[in-house]
C-alpha cells in the first residue's frame, strides 16, 4: 500500500500524471483513505482546489470536502447571484467504490484538464470518502457476486454499523451530523449522489433517480425529471454510447399489489429486489412484470434534499458491469450533469430561490401516506449475465453480457402518489417537560440546521393536539432503533406554554422538511425512529402540538 500512496504522490507533482489506486492497480483495486487524501493534497498547487475538513467520522478520520473554483470560494455564494452550489457525494457505502474514483479522476480535469471551462460556471464541491471509515475495513469477503474490483471493498456501514444512507432523518451518526452542517453552511443548489445496484439483471449501464417524496416542491421535481434527467440521458447516448435509464428493479403485479396500498409500510429500500428479478420484499408473484422505482422516505439522501427545497440525482451504477466500466459510466454521468448545470445555471438557483419562497409564504397541506404511482407502460431493457471467478478470492462474481439488452414492454411505477395528507401549521409547538424531550427534540431539528426558538415566559397557545390511541413499536430494531407508529385523533385545546418551551416555524426554508420530522403520523419523522421514547404513550397526548 505505501508504494502505491508514494507512487501517486509523486506522480500528482503535476496534477495531470495524478492517479488513483485504482488506475495505478489497472482497476483491480480500489483507493484507501490515505491514498484519497494525498490525491486531493496534490491538486491544491493549482490553485484552483482547496480541501476543507466538515466534520470526523465515527472513528475520528477527517471527512475532506474539496471546493473546486477558479479560484475556489472562501463561503457560500450569495443567494442573490446566479453561480449555483453543486455537491458531489460519494462512497457512502463503502463498498460501492465507483463514485470516489470517478470524483477524484473529474476533480483532476477541471484543474488541469478539459473540463476547465465549468470552473467559474458553479462553485463545486466533492465529498469523494464519506463513509471513511467503511472505506478502511476492504475485504474480498464484501459485496463478493459484484464483478470487480478483485482486490476487493468496504463495508455498506460505517464503523458502528450504521447505514449512511438511512441516516438522513435521525442524524445518529457522526458523519450524518457532520454533512448536514455542509449542507446548512453551503446550502448546494444540487446534489449527486452516487452508488451501485444491489439487484435486478436489466440492461443499463446506470440508473438515476431524482427525489421521490411528492411533498417535494413541484417545480423542482419537475425541473429534474423533465428536463434535466432527460438532457442528461440523451448525452449519455450521444457523447458516451453508454445505456442510462430511471432506476428501478424487477417486480411482479402479484408482489406489488399490497405495496401499492401502503408502499412505505412494507419495503425498507434500495436493492429490495433479489437478483433473480422478483422483489424479496413482497414475495414472489404470477403476475405481469413490472418494474418499480425504491423508496419515498427521506431517510434516503436524495429525498431528503428535496424536502430542503434543492434539486437531488441519484447515480446507482450497475454493479455487474467491470469495475473500470462502472468508474466510466459514473464519471461520465456526473460530467453531463455538470455540463447541464452550468448551462442552466441561472433556471436552477431561481427554481431553488422560487421554492425557498413559496415555503417561506407558508404550506397549506403535506402528505403523511403515500402509494407507488404507475408511470405509462415503458420498454426496459432486460439483461443477461455470466459467472467469473475472483482470482483473488476464489469466489463466483457476476458479469453482465453487454451485448444481451432486451428491450421488454412492461408497466413502470417510477413515483409516488399523496393519499392522505395533513394541515401544516404555522408552527409546531412543544412545551417544556420535565424528561426533557424538548431539548432533544431542539438538538435534532437545530443539527438539521433549522431554526428553532424558545420561550422565555409563560403563555398560552391554541394548538391542535394528537390523542395517542396505539403505539406500534417494531418488534426488531431496525438501525439500531425500533421503528414506532402511531394512531389517534386530532382535537383542539388551549395550553400554557411553560419557559423553555419550542416554536418550530414551517414558515422558513426548511418548513417542509419541519413537517416530515414534527408531524405525529409522519411515516419518517423523529417519533419514526422512536427518539421521542416514553414521551410517545397510549392514552396522552403527542409532545409535539400544532399552533392553530
Amino acid at each position: 500500500m505505501r508504494s502505491l500512496v508514494l507512487a501517486a504522490l509523486i506522480a500528482a507533482q503535476n496534477p495531470v500524471m495524478a492517479q488513483t489506486r485504482a488506475e495505478l492497480t489497472r482497476f483491480e483495486e480500489t483507493s484507501r483513505y490515505e491514498e484519497v487524501r494525498a490525491f486531493l493534497d496534490a491538486l491544491v498547487p493549482t490553485g484552483r482546489v482547496r480541501v476543507e475538513s466538515f466534520g470526523r467520522s465515527e472513528e475520528g478520520r477527517e471527512l475532506p470536502v474539496a471546493i473546486i473554483g477558479s479560484p475556489p470560494a472562501a463561503a457560500r455564494p450569495p443567494r442573490a447571484t446566479s453561480v449555483p452550489v453543486v455537491l458531489v457525494l460519494a462512497n457512502i457505502h463503502a463498498g460501492e467504490v465507483e463514485g470516489k474514483e470517478a470524483s477524484l479522476h473529474l476533480m483532476r480535469r477541471m484543474v488541469s484538464g478539459d473540463l476547465q471551462p465549468l470552473l467559474g460556471q458553479a462553485a463545486w464541491l466533492f465529498a469523494p470518502i464519506y463513509n471513511a471509515d467503511g472505506n478502511e475495513r476492504i475485504s474480498l469477503e464484501n459485496r463478493v457476486e459484484q464483478y470487480g474490483p478483485i482486490g476487493g471493498v468496504g463495508t455498506r456501514e460505517n464503523a458502528n454499523g450504521l447505514d449512511l444512507n438511512r441516516d438522513f432523518m435521525k442524524l445518529d451518526s457522526a458523519e450524518g451530523r457532520a454533512l448536514a452542517a455542509l449542507l446548512a453552511r453551503w446550502d448546494p443548489d444540487v446534489v449527486v449522489d452516487l452508488h451501485t445496484t444491489n439487484g435486478s439483471y436489466h440492461g443499463y449501464h446506470l440508473t438515476y433517480a431524482p427525489s421521490l417524496n411528492p411533498n417535494t416542491d413541484p417545480a423542482l421535481i419537475a425541473f429534474a425529471r423533465e428536463r434535466l434527467l432527460p438532457a442528461v440521458r440523451q448525452a449519455m447516448t450521444s457523447r458516451h454510447a453508454l445505456r442510462t435509464y430511471s432506476y428501478g428493479n424487477f417486480a411482479t403485479t402479484t408482489a406489488m399489489d399490497a405495496e401499492l396500498l401502503e408502499f412505505g409500510a412494507t419495503v425498507s429500500g434500495v436493492g429490495a429486489a433479489s437478483s433473480t428479478g422478483a422483489a424479496s420484499s413482497g414475495g414472489a408473484g404470477t403476475g405481469d412484470r413490472v418494474w418499480r422505482t425504491f423508496d419515498h422516505r427521506p431517510r434516503f439522501g436524495t429525498t431528503y434534499v428535496g424536502l430542503r427545497n434543492r434539486i437531488a440525482i441519484l447515480s446507482e451504477a450497475y454493479s455487474y458491469l467491470d469495475f473500470a466500466g462502472r468508474v466510466r459510466v459514473t464519471e461520465a454521468f456526473v460530467e453531463e450533469i455538470m455540463r447541464y448545470v452550468a448551462g442552466n445555471a441561472a433556471d436552477i438557483t431561481r427554481l431553488t430561490g422560487q421554492a425557498d419562497a413559496a415555503t417561506v409564504a407558508g404550506l397549506t397541506e403535506q402528505g403523511v401516506s403515500f402509494a407507488l404511482a404507475p408511470s405509462a407502460p415503458a420498454e426496459i431493457l432486460v439483461g443477461a449475465v455470466e459467472k467469473k471467478t475472483n482470482p483473488r478470492s476464489g469466489r463466483e462474481m457476476i458479469a453482465m453480457i453487454e451485448q444481451r439488452a432486451v428491450p421488454t414492454a412492461m408497466q413502470e411505477f417510477g413515483a409516488f402518489a399523496v393519499t392522505q395528507t395533513r394541515r401544516v401549521p404555522s408552527a409546531y409547538v412543544v412545551p417544556a417537560r420535565a424528561d426533557n424531550v424538548h431539548r432533544t427534540i431542539a438538538e435534532r431539528l437545530r443539527s438539521h440546521g433549522i431554526a428553532v426558538r424558545e420561550t422565555t415566559v409563560p403563555s398560552p397557545q391554541d394548538v391542535d393536539r394528537f390523542i395517542v390511541n396505539a403505539v406500534q413499536r417494531a418488534e426488531r430494531p431496525f438501525q439500531k432503533r425500533q421503528e414506532t407508529r402511531v394512531t389517534g385523533t386530532w382535537e383542539r385545546a388551549t395550553v400554557m406554554l411553560p419557559p423553555g418551551s419550542l416554536v418550530v416555524s414551517t414558515q422558513q426554508p426548511l418548513g417542509r422538511l419541519v413537517f416530515y420530522l414534527l408531524e405525529p403520523e409522519s411515516d419518517d419523522g423523529l417519533g419514526t425512529w422512536d427518539i421521542l421514547g416514553p414521551a410517545v404513550t397510549a392514552g396522552t397526548a403527542h409532545p409535539v402540538l400544532k399552533a392553530r
